[in-house]
């Protein structure tokens, strides 16, 4: 599977890896995937951290760098993208997120529903 793993994805694999659904930890352990993070998660993971909503370390952010994962960085392709996604979700994160997985053909890996109004695959099993 080709996946971009969302924010709330990405938290649980570096915080609390026991809750993530079996079909996301067998993704995230079976090399033959492509999962990649996207840099607007880095983004928003260091948001929350500055206003004390998570605790997150730089150690976490360099796991996430040395891990298999394809970093994935953010293009004037996919801002626009996103800015023109209809306004189901107002989320900006989310919505750049998934105009990545839609511009990039990945399957978007995270829980949120607000997801499904979208024309992209998601998958949180």
């Amino acid at each position: 599977m080709r996946a971009l793993l969302d924010t709330q994805a990405v938290f649980l694999w570096m915080k609390h890896p026991n809750t993530l659904p079996a079909g996301v930890d067998r993704l995230l352990s079976d090399r033959r995937n492509h999962v990649a993070v996207s840099a607007a998660t880095f983004w928003e993971i260091a948001i929350k951290r500055a206003r004390g909503r998570i605790e997150w370390t730089d150690a976490m952010f360099a796991a996430i760098s040395d891990s298999a994962a394809h970093l994935l960085p953010i293009t004037p392709a996919h801002a626009v993208r996103a800015g023109d996604l209809p306004p189901h979700h107002r989320d900006p994160f989310d919505r750049l997120l998934i105009a990545q997985a839609q511009a990039e053909g990945l399957t978007l890996v995270g829980g949120d529903g607000a997801f499904g109004a979208y024309d992209v695959r998601v998958f949180w099993a």
